[in-house]
């Protein structure tokens, strides 16, 4: 019985490991300590020194931020007010505009080896107007407006578990909260291809928040 319940226990230590190593930023395309510039997995986004502060939702960023000015979408079913790309989405967007070298950070700010752009799909450009918008508030007043978008103060059990879309999808101030690249994708998960924060089978994630 000893050795069963040893056994058991080994079992399950495994059954726990695989999946938090399975769901984490290691060995995904985000994990850059195979490059040439970094040894480390967190480094090129954090720092536990010296870091910039001056965006929300930035825990303790390392990288050098975008100062690129985007061409925006723009729809005649848009009903939500535009503006430049800010918050969470600006630190996506300081790799995937192609504007600031991946390693641009810390202390290999302006120095020789910042000339990796990135390229291929990850690439978004600085031109947005074919890309879902980003950094608009999405409140019941919206929702209302447009008339085909779920309220984000109704309960969600169909995305990110128990909430509503506001708590968990959105980020900022309540009433006032935004939809950020983070509403769809987490940058540290890749279990779901491309980063996704859930799956998007049969559209599932989409009809979150788009009523159709």
């Amino acid at each position: 019985m000893k050795y069963l319940k040893l056994s058991l226990l080994i079992v399950l230590v495994m059954v726990v490991c695989a999946r938090f190593s399975y769901t984490t930023i290691v060995g995904s395309a985000h994990d850059l300590k195979a490059k040439s510039y970094t040894d480390e997995v967190c480094n090129v986004c954090h720092t536990p020194h010296n870091a910039n502060t001056t965006v929300s939702d930035a825990p303790l960023w390392d990288h050098t931020l975008a100062t690129t000015s985007y061409g925006l979408y723009s729809s005649s079913t848009l009903d939500a007010s535009m503006g430049q790309p800010d918050g969470t989405s600006k630190l996506c967007l300081s790799c995937h505009d192609g504007s600031v070298a991946v390693d641009n950070f810390g202390s290999s700010l302006g120095g020789a080896d910042a000339n990796d752009i990135i390229s291929g799909d990850a690439l978004i450009g600085t031109t947005l107007a074919d890309d879902h918008p980003v950094s608009f508030i999405y409140n019941a007043g919206l929702a209302t407006s447009d008339g085909e978008l779920t309220d984000p103060t109704t309960a969600n059990s169909d995305y990110e578990g128990t909430g509503t879309i506001e708590g968990t999808m959105l980020f900022g101030t309540a009433g006032s909260k935004t939809m950020e690249c983070a509403t769809c994708h987490d940058v540290h998960d890749p279990t779901n291809i491309p980063f996704l924060r859930a799956s998007n089978t049969a559209s599932a994630m989409c009809l979150t928040c788009h009523i159709k």
